[in-house]
């Protein structure tokens, strides 16, 4: 080991200070002064070459692994030994070093440290806090325990898998009190006993009220309380908003297992951290007040946004393009099917006997094609189907036999050769590869001839696995190329990964966003095959993962914040959209309505009702009047490039128009009310705003048309081919460039600006700067989408005729200010901070510099 290697591990351990110090007697001034640069700069990078670590609102100590480390670097090894490509192993290195940096120096007399980790559902959580607990280890930490959810099935995948990377790796380093079939028991030995200077004590524990009161009786005892005085603690608390947050039983075993522990660090890892960061943050319970970070999105991983799309959030300064849309990989079931698939919420489950609709039984034939495929590309590894339509274990079983039927009929009539049979698979394979075209991800798409050779052994190999907390059946994955069709509740919907996860047939009800989200199995990695993944489900839920990954996104950023801005949870709240039908999550603890600034903001309709005659000429009516009334008001210009303006248009009728015109219900962003309520506040503000708006109305690309007596052209908006019979989606409705119709430029001029440069431009308008806009579009009804934009065959195109039964009025409405101007209590909620007290974990370390060498 070198002798900077041997100052770096000093300096993590007790600073860079007392490293200096405990140098400066044996080498000279100047070797000392390259040392401690050197330190400097690895902490500035935490890897040779990496990116910096940003340790939000707390002192810097940790300048990344050393070449000493024994635990990492051993794990580092294995993951090279497996072959993983190293920009992945680099990235759970500098992720996991971003984590520890943000912990307190381990030279602490005292901390308490509290944190939180937002991964991606089925995105490598795992491995993050398992390079988490090697590092800390490495810097002496003594006890590791590791709360891993409330079922035998995950507490059990996770003791192998630190059993694997850790223990198996230096084998006599670590000291476990859990192993693979036994949760914790009480050792016959003392806790002092096993706390030892040279061991670090592993225990992998389910969140359950017994097996946590026997783990705090073995430690409260006078000499383990003793022993724990001196021995920094690592809690890892897996899927930490499960049981942890606001339980009866489980939340106060936690917090007292904490308060044992003089030196001890907690962090919670999750994917879906709603009800954390709703956890009260002036009570002594397990606010993450220390840090909350982000997990990088790890390459080829499919998130909610990649399956279902997203709508725009604030602030985002998106291009032409817009957010994303998603791949064509929803496949919609009826609501009116859905009693065919699982009993009512009120009725028996016993006795209940499902229907094989048409859609659940192309869901498993596809199922069988796409793993036939995955063989006829060389891959051999696990492919699963989940059905997943209640939580009653009678539901489950139900089940077993019509699939198990299925089966063996689609297995006779390909043994047998059947008129037809080859014809309908081909049809299916041909008509479901299409629509999501495996060039996309770079590969050549299978012919049916390819994978027929192959489908009769995928469909005879097949097991039908019902995996819920009665069942003896599980899920297994220890042979080779397993086909599963699992059926099941809450056991399959979080934690657990399903194996090369294929298709998913989800049904289920739920109204929270954890809940939704956690059910997700369908999200992670699909290398290999990610054209192939189908989901069916209902067109509600659909809506509501869209919402969900839209809302993912928004709260991502919030958490970056603290990373830019050198903020703590304790200065600043993570902001949770809102959504007019779903909760957030059961335990709301201390949230409370966020606020929100409209300034600076650009919105714009989306979503229409368009095929509801009374909705749609509601909403002319209301622009008729408003044209109307703005012209006979204000001032027409006649010398826009697009449009027809109108200028010094008195803001009581932008305010009645907003009252009257109709929004859909699927924008909750769009809140019309808390606009009047905005605008109503600006008028009052020091100095006042808005009270005088500029109103447009876009001459389209259509046939020639009047709106509230001014001459115009039809704009052309074709919507998605989502299969929404009700709700017609346009995605984007106004351009870039509209917003800036009243501040003198050409159409090309506002075009070549970014988002960001038009918002000043506007703010420093000499007259609009505080003055808002409002932009109108008479659409066409019939809106035939534009050839360029059809990007898949014409029997699935991205985009269809609108086909509206009238012409569609949309609306953009543009506000000036920046968003530090006066907001209104809006469509998020966070916690109230008011009265927590800002805490550095770093300020007043206890340490003692004197006789280290």
């Amino acid at each position: 080991m070198s002798l900077y290697a041997v100052f770096a591990d000093w300096a993590r351990r007790h600073g860079v200070e007392a490293a200096v110090l405990s140098f400066s007697e044996s080498l000279s001034r100047e070797a000392v002064e390259k040392f401690r640069c050197q330190f400097e700069a690895d902490k500035a990078k935490v890897q040779a070459g990496g990116p910096p670590i940003i340790t939000a609102g707390s002192d810097d100590w940790y300048s990344g692994p050393g070449e000493s480390d024994r635990y990492w670097q051993a794990l580092r090894a294995q993951f090279e030994a497996e072959d993983w490509p190293t920009a992945r192993i680099d990235s759970v290195d500098h992720s996991s070093s971003t984590v520890v940096a943000h912990t307190p120096r381990p030279d602490r007399q005292k901390w308490d440290s509290k944190g939180l980790v937002v991964g991606y559902v089925q995105s490598g959580k795992t491995t993050n806090f398992t390079a988490v607990v090697a590092k800390l280890a490495d810097v002496q930490y003594r006890l590791v325990i590791v709360l891993s959810g409330i079922h035998n099935g995950l507490r059990r995948q996770t003791q192998v898998r630190l059993d694997q990377y850790l223990k198996e790796l230096n084998p006599d380093r670590w000291v476990t009190l859990t192993e693979e079939t036994r949760d914790f028991v009480k050792p016959s030995h003392d806790a002092s006993a096993a706390l030892s200077a040279e061991k670090t004590v592993l225990a992998v524990v389910k969140k359950n009220a017994a097996v946590l009161g026997k783990l705090i009786k073995w430690l409260d005892t006078s000499n383990g309380r003793k022993a724990l005085e001196s021995a920094p603690v690592l809690i890892i608390d897996d899927e930490a908003d499960q049981a942890s947050v606001a339980t009866g039983r489980i939340n106060p075993l936690i917090r007292r297992l904490l308060r044992l522990m003089p030196r001890c660090t907690y962090v919670g890892y999750t994917a879906t951290p709603f009800a954390n960061v709703f956890v009260d943050p002036s009570q002594d319970d397990l606010y993450p007040k220390s840090f909350i970070l982000n997990l990088p999105r790890p390459e080829g991983y499919f998130g909610p946004d990649k399956i279902f799309g997203r709508d725009a959030v604030e602030g985002e300064n998106a291009d032409e393009q817009g957010p994303p849309d998603g791949y064509d990989m929803v496949r919609l079931v009826d609501e009116d099917d859905v009693p065919l698939l699982r009993p009512g919420s009120k009725e028996p489950a016993d006795g209940f006997t499902p229907t094989m609709v048409d859609e659940l039984v192309t869901a498993v034939r596809w199922f069988w094609l796409a793993t036939a495929a995955r063989r006829a590309r060389g891959d051999t590894d696990h492919s699963t189907m989940l059905i997943h339509t209640s939580v009653k274990i009678a539901v489950h079983e139900s089940y077993r036999a019509p699939l198990e039927a299925l089966r063996q009929k689609a297995a006779a009539d390909l043994a047998f050769g059947r008129p037809g049979v080859a014809d309908d698979w081909r049809n299916l394979w041909e008509k479901e590869s299409a629509r999501v075209p495996a060039e996309d991800f770079g590969r050549t798409q299978n012919l049916f001839e390819d994978l027929l050779p192959h489908l009769g052994d995928v469909i005879a190999s097949t097991r039908v696995v019902l995996d819920n907390y009665r069942s003896q059946d599980r899920l297994d994955y220890s042979e080779p190329s397993a086909v599963a069709i699992a059926v099941g509740g809450n056991t399959l919907s979080r934690g657990l990964t399903l194996e090369g996860l294929v298709v998913s047939f989800f049904v289920r009800g739920a109204t929270a966003y954890d809940t939704l989200l956690q059910m997700g199995r369908w999200f992670g990695y699909r290398t290999g095959f990610e054209d192939l993944p189908r989901i069916w489900m209902t067109p509600s839920l659909a809506a509501a993962f869209r919402h969900l990954a839209t809302v993912e996104h928004e709260m991502r950023d919030d958490i970056d914040r603290y990373q830019r801005e050198n903020l703590t949870p304790t200065q600043v709240a993570v902001r949770i959209r809102t959504h007019p039908a779903l909760r957030i999550t059961a335990k709301m603890g201390a949230a409370q309505p966020a606020f929100i600034s409209y300034a600076g903001r650009r919105l714009q309709t989306r979503y229409f009702r368009h095929r509801d005659t009374d909705w749609l000429e509601s909403n002319r009516h209301a622009a008729e009047s408003f044209v109307q009334d703005a012209v006979r008001h204000g001032q027409v210009d006649e010398g826009v490039d697009g449009a027809r303006l109108v200028r010094d248009v008195p803001v009581s009728l932008v305010k009645a128009f907003l009252k009257r015109y109709k929004v859909h219900e699927d924008s909750p962003d769009l809140d019309t009310t808390l606009m009047v309520r905005y605008i109503d506040q600006q008028l009052t503000s020091d100095p006042p705003s808005l009270s005088t708006w500029s109103v447009a109305v876009v001459i389209g690309e259509g046939s020639e048309a009047k709106l509230g007596g001014l001459d115009i052209r039809f704009s052309i908006r074709s919507r998605l081919n989502d299969g929404q019979s009700e709700r017609a989606d346009i995605k984007t409705l106004m351009s870039k460039q509209d917003r800036a119709l009243d501040l003198g430029l050409t159409l090309a001029q506002a075009r070549a600006l970014s988002e960001s440069e038009l918002v000043r431009l506007r703010n420093n308008h000499p007259v609009c700067r505080d003055r808002g806009l409002v932009v109108l579009y008479l659409i066409d009804p019939i809106s035939e989408p534009a050839k360029q934009k059809q990007k898949t065959d014409d029997a699935h195109p991205l985009r269809v005729p609108l086909s509206a039964v009238e012409p569609v009025v949309g609306m953009g409405i543009t506000f000036p200010g920046d968003v530090r101007t006066k907001s209104v209590q809006a469509t998020h909620v966070a916690v109230d901070l008011t009265d927590v007290e800002s805490e550095n974990v770093d300020e007043a370390l206890d340490v003692d510099t004197e006789g280290l060498a």
